[in-house]
């Protein structure tokens, strides 16, 4: 009966009515239920992680083709703005080109216009001086000699027709 004296005993028998207690409670039971609602939960929260990876790397794959898109239109654009730039410079210098011979040909009617009353001036002003020096000389020669109706009818229209 020694063995009911030593501690060890008392703490086997301890530890036993500890388990039995436990047991009989139904501790086990409730820990494992705690441990699958625990587990549960990280498996929820596993799941929601991985949708939310999933869902992100659609987002990820959506905005790159966005940008993907936007890249292809703003060279669109930039090709478009280009070709109106060059046709914008074509149609400018040939519109230069055009208001230069237009220009160029209202130069050349005002220099022929001026050209031309410039000759006019001088041959009306040739004409009367002609015929002022032919009414002079005439008008000597007559004073000389009697006047002569042909000769005056002629003096009157040599002044018309230099004109």
């Amino acid at each position: 009966m020694s063995f009911f004296v030593t501690p060890e005993f008392w703490v086997l028998v301890a530890v036993l009515i500890f388990f039995g207690l436990l047991i009989y409670l139904k501790v086990p039971a409730a820990m494992a239920k705690a441990l699958d609602s625990r587990a549960e939960r990280i498996q929820a929260e596993l799941d929601e992680a991985q949708n939310l990876r999933a869902e992100a790397e659609r987002l990820l794959t959506e905005i790159k083709a966005q940008r993907e898109e936007t890249e292809r239109l703003a060279a669109d654009m930039l090709a478009q703005a280009k070709e109106d730039a060059e046709r914008m410079r074509k149609d400018a210098a040939v519109k230069l080109e055009e208001q230069i011979v237009r220009r160029t040909e209202m130069a050349e009617r005002k220099i022929a216009t001026a050209e031309a009353q410039a000759m006019a001036d001088v041959k009306a002003a040739a004409a009367e001086l002609a015929a002022e020096a032919a009414r002079t000389v005439l008008a000597g020669r007559l004073a000389a000699s009697t006047t002569d109706p042909l000769v005056d009818k002629a003096i009157g229209q040599m002044a018309s027709k230099l004109q």
